[in-house]
């Protein structure tokens, strides 16, 4: 058994929980010990109802840690603060990096500091809506980074159950890194007291543990009797300490409270008294808590409501302000509330970074404490908080907790800070916390005139995390008066791209045009008409291609590059012209048009909302299609960057890491296509399947993989990740079926692999696409050369003639090759000898490898085969390498 001193809450509720503390001590002693040669760090999670002790327990493991020399972090979850984003996060690291000089803090964040620092509250944030998923890594690498200054770490968070949805998503993602870092994580929560997305991750920190969760039981009835004698002195006999466990029921709180109540009122601890413990115990709890605090007066139970009301940041200065009461009086009543046990100051030790003087002595108590408010005054005491919080500088977000819970009043004051509140939630990544804010500026109600533009910014606060969502409100904003201008036709834009997301691409093209048509020729219309367009040009399913490729060709004819609009049509003429295999010098002529001194222009760029990602991505496109990748990996690069440095590590970032691994693979770099494509298929597995970034990342890692020759693994990638029909409706780069068909071809399952071929010539009618954005003519007339040669003949003399009126050394060189491959004898030699000057000249590597290889072969060359093999290896292309080196090492017929 657990020995206590007399007396003390903390050791008290350590009783019988010797095997708990054995498993603190062993994981802080792994945590210390530096002879292995791996890091490893370990998480640790204790579960129980109120009151059983986990409170206490993390605090002896703090002591525990802090013997054997760990830095020790710590951090509490409030039952009235779930609603603060990074509420719990920031006390736990805040402390650590106030430390800090400002220039050292920058130092061990490195990139991380401007994405993490605004949601830990230690630097300003920035003007532009921040990325969530990017906070989160930015925090899940700051406390990496500080966990190697700070080695051995130790955090304690308490009441996760209460913890702040942002912490626990944070916390989440830290727990699955817990292999790469000597952190010991020890959490503290009750059962069954949230749902939905902190339920969710709460379990996700829970499978992160090694071991299971470990649930605290009460006190044995020995334990309690241990405990009663430690406590009110030896003397106490068996059938009062019995007493005191049948009330209350061997919980370690309750238990620890009644034997002070005991002390206080000096009962003896013997049979004859022991009727008198349920009065005492109600007392001590619920309605005898708030009976037992107004027994201390008026003034100090003002003091408590006005504490319980603030939740965090407790100071007295505060206090006295919500309560209206003077500074003497104010501190008067906080000694006397500390010497009843319901507030105390903070351990030093454990001292938060809120600025708080004062914190409730346990959870309960300040529950029960903020319960006993009337409603009414409790929601005006609320009203006076968010202003009291005001004055003191801390922010409209700070005090949109409060006003959160004030009733409707027609208040257009309060819908002017919670649309202040919610932008600077969105500055700092905590997009869930502008919602609450915004709907309910909704519900106050705004004015009409500005009703429709809360709804605006609920639709934009929402677009990052929830689609459906943002289509709600972006089209009630658009049904109601006031909504004008460029705000209207931003509103529009916005609403087409959530479709888009939502994969109902067909409507968001329609909400385009019945815009466009009520507006007067002008920028406005030219930008939705652009839009328009640029929906249409990746609509996979697309329908009436030539007609629309005319409308698009006469409209862009009149652009010169003066704005953005015009910009936007130009790059969408040139992408529609390289996807239909029109002259690659035009598709290039119209891009080149769209830059500014062959740059994206100011409004244009990879971080602007104006126009979205999907633009430039056709830019780029436009351009690694036609043989320019050195502009399109310049574009891409580019956007790597700009989302890098802006701390966007979802959706924008996984697809700009997909188009950097197409650039390496149009160039041949194989491997390092490879890297970007895992990585990017990484960061769509964190935003969602099914989505058309997730389709990118799949079909450029499997098309990769089989030009390495590792066709298992490709398989293996297919399989896992539902490279499969359906294929969605928007166009995916490089083609799905192409590449699903040379896929199954490889894997042997031939016939099936020419279905999907088949599959992909009927997609691409409508569209004649360039042959090398979509080869499946070449692949399905070499899966087809023995059984129908006279099919793959034709298909091999449409993939060449489409291949010379695109005009790229690349689709030249490529089709020759597909041409020879039909062929025998000297004429087979002569177009794989073509095929290489052509394929020598153009920047993809791999293709030229393969052409050489090919060569070699054909004509018995051993000098063309080493050629080749060079070229192979250097690429990273092993499946080419092995061919041309057994070629090379059986030697028959060599020259």
């Amino acid at each position: 058994m657990t020995e206590a001193r007399p007396g003390g809450a903390a050791s008290a509720s350590l009783w019988e929980r010797d095997a708990e503390l054995a498993v603190v001590t062993e994981s802080v002693d792994a945590l210390r010990d530096d002879s292995s040669p791996t890091e490893m760090g370990s998480l640790l999670m204790f579960g129980g109802e109120a009151g059983i002790g986990k409170t206490a327990l993390l605090a002896e493991t703090r002591r525990i840690a802090e013997r054997r020399g760990c830095t020790v972090w710590s951090a509490r979850g409030g039952e009235t603060v779930t609603s603060v984003p990074f509420n719990v996060v920031r006390q736990l690291l805040q402390p650590a990096l106030v430390s800090l000089m400002p220039e050292e803090a920058r130092e061990y964040l490195g990139d991380w500091y401007e994405v993490a620092g605004p949601a830990l509250g230690i630097t300003d944030p920035g003007e532009r809506q921040a990325d969530p998923q990017g906070v989160y890594d930015g925090l899940v690498a700051a406390v990496s980074r500080l966990a190697k200054r700070e080695w051995p770490l130790v955090l304690l968070i308490d009441d996760a159950h209460w913890a702040d949805q942002e912490t626990l998503r944070w916390l989440a993602a830290f727990c699955e890194r817990l292999d790469e870092l000597r952190v010991l994580v020890v959490v503290a929560r009750r059962p069954g007291e949230v749902s939905g997305e902190s339920a969710r991750h709460l379990d996700a920190i829970a499978a992160a543990a090694r071991r299971p969760v470990s649930t605290l039981i009460a006190l044995t009835p020995d334990a309690t009797g241990g405990l009663t004698r430690a406590t009110v002195g030896a003397h106490a006999d068996a059938p009062f300490c019995r007493e005191v466990w049948a009330v209350t029921g061997g919980n370690p709180y309750e238990t620890v409270e009644l034997l002070a109540k005991v002390q206080d009122s000096q009962l003896e601890p013997v049979e004859s008294s022991a009727a008198e413990l349920r009065a005492l115990n109600r007392s001590a709890r619920g309605h005898g808590l708030v009976a037992r605090l107004e027994g201390l007066g008026i003034e100090a139970t003002r003091f408590a409501w006005a504490a319980a009301i603030l939740g965090t940041g407790i100071t007295v200065d505060l206090v006295a302000r919500l309560a209206t009461m003077r500074p003497a009086e104010a501190v008067r009543c906080a000694e006397l509330l500390s010497a009843a046990r319901i507030l105390t100051e903070p351990d030093p030790a454990n001292r938060q970074a809120d600025g708080g003087e004062l914190e409730f002595v346990h959870p309960l108590i300040a529950s029960a404490v903020y319960r006993s408010i009337p409603d009414g005054l409790r929601t005006a005491m609320h009203g006076i908080a968010a202003q009291v919080v005001t004055d003191t500088g801390l922010g409209a977000a700070a005090a949109s907790r409060h006003l959160l819970e004030v009733h409707p009043d027609d208040d257009e004051e309060l819908v002017e800070q919670m649309r202040e509140a919610a932008r600077e939630h969105l500055a700092v990544g905590a997009p869930e916390a502008a919602r609450r804010c915004l709907e309910r500026a909704l519900v106050e109600p705004p004015l009409p005139e500005v009703h429709p533009h809360v709804l605006y910014e609920l639709g934009c606060a929402t677009l990052l995390t929830s689609p459906a969502t943002t289509i709600e409100y972006l089209q009630a904003a658009l049904a109601m008066p006031g909504l004008e201008g460029d705000d209207r036709v931003s509103a529009v834009y916005r609403l087409s791209q959530a479709l888009l997301h939502n994969d109902q691409l067909d409507e968001a093209i329609r909400t385009v045009d019945e815009e466009a048509a009520r507006l007067e020729p002008g920028p406005s219309r030219m930008r939705l008409q652009a839009v328009h367009y640029m929906w249409e040009g990746i609509h996979a399913a697309e329908e009436d291609s030539p007609a629309r490729s005319r409308e698009l060709a006469e409209l862009a004819a009149t652009c010169t590059g003066r704005d953005n609009s015009e910009r936007a049509l130009l790059i969408l003429r040139g992408f529609d012209a390289m996807t239909h295999g029109e002259s690659a010098e035009e598709v290039v002529e119209l891009c080149d048009r769209a830059l500014v001194n062959g740059r994206l222009a100011p409004g244009l760029g990879w971080t602007d909302s104006a126009w979205g990602i999907e633009l430039l991505l056709m830019l780029g496109s436009a351009y690694a299609y036609t043989d320019r990748l050195d502009r399109a990996e310049s574009l891409f690069t580019e956007a790597l960057r700009a989302y890098e440095a802006a701390g966007w590590s979802g959706g924008h970032l996984s697809l700009a890491h997909a188009y950097v691994g197409l650039a390496h693979r149009r160039r041949g770099r194989l491997r390092d296509a490879e890297t970007s494509l895992r990585e990017s298929l990484r960061l769509a597995e964190r935003v969602g399947r099914g989505l058309p970034l997730y389709w990118s990342a799949t079909c450029g890692l499997v098309d990769t993989l089989l030009a390495r020759g590792r066709v298992d693994e490709a398989w293996s990638i297919a399989e896992r990740y539902g490279f499969a029909p359906p294929y969605p409706s928007t166009i995916v780069l490089p083609d799905t079926r192409s590449v699903r068909g040379r896929l199954l071809i490889a894997v042997g399952r031939t016939k099936e692999g020419v279905n999907e071929l088949e599959a992909a010539e009927k997609a691409c009618a409508g569209r004649g696409r360039n042959p090398v954005l979509a080869p499946w003519a070449g692949d399905l007339a070499r899966a087809l050369v023995a059984d129908d040669p006279h099919r793959a003949a034709e298909l091999a003399a449409t993939a060449r003639q489409q291949a010379e009126h695109l005009g790229t050394d690349t689709a030249i060189g490529e089709a020759l090759r597909v041409a020879a491959t039909l062929e025998t004898g000297q004429r087979a030699v002569a177009l794989h000898a073509r095929a290489v000057t052509y394929l020598e000249s153009s920047p993809c590597a791999y293709e030229h490898a393969a052409a050489r290889v090919e060569y070699g072969i054909a004509a018995k060359s051993v000098a063309e085969l080493i050629r080749g093999l060079t070229l192979a290896r250097s690429c990273g292309a092993d499946g080419l390498v092995a061919r041309a080196q057994e070629v090379l090492d059986h030697g028959r017929g060599l020259r």
